[in-house]
């Protein structure tokens, strides 16, 4: 059975955008990119929201990364290779390749999901995470914590849920960022 892995960049106390929804502070450098990159390959679907996914969908312009880093032209590959479902009320349409629209977040349609397929599926952004901490879907978190606390924004973690946690894996990088990888207790 594939894992539901919520992996985010944080602040220190928690917020992966501050609160006017910048998050230019968190900004990998090569060395966490490269960390991200490994364990993106296990990925063999994105659950985003629409906020989420007008970040990443930068990473389909093959022509924008012709002359970007190795590692940044490799998470590329790797996102224009996954399927993706965007759960959205308002877009229309996807441009990205291997993309599809979902109205609503459908707990038990993720369950079988997570039952039918073979690769590990990623759900990203707070909001969508929301709904599937609630629903008792998520396996794993992968947080990257940034040095910087930033007093507000958009919460990482969800409110009202209790999830115990063990962690599996730690790791400091030279910019002070730490990467932390819990397993939800069972």
């Amino acid at each position: 059975m594939a894992s539901l892995i919520y992996s985010t960049i944080m602040s220190l106390d928690g917020y992966v955008a501050d609160a006017q929804g910048n998050f230019d502070w968190a900004e990998p450098d090569e060395q966490v990119h490269s960390l991200i990159n490994d364990l993106q390959r296990s990925i063999g679907t994105y659950l985003l929201g629409r906020k989420m996914y007008e970040v990443l969908i930068a990473w389909d312009n093959a022509d924008a990364l012709a002359n970007a880093p190795t590692y940044m032209q490799d998470f590329a590959k790797m996102w224009q290779a996954v399927d993706k479902v965007i759960y959205s009320q308002t877009l229309d349409s996807v441009s990205s390749a291997r993309a599809r629209i979902e109205r609503n977040f459908d707990p038990r349609a993720v369950q079988q999901m997570k039952i039918q397929v073979d690769a590990d599926i990623s759900v990203g952004g707070p909001s969508l995470a929301d709904h599937a901490f609630k629903a008792g879907l998520v396996d794993e978190c992968h947080f990257f914590v940034a040095p910087v606390v930033i007093g507000g924004g958009t919460q990482a973690l969800p409110n009202n849920v209790r999830l115990p946690l063990r962690l599996l894996d730690e790791r400091r990088f030279e910019s002070g960022m730490v990467y932390l990888r819990y397993r939800k207790e069972t």
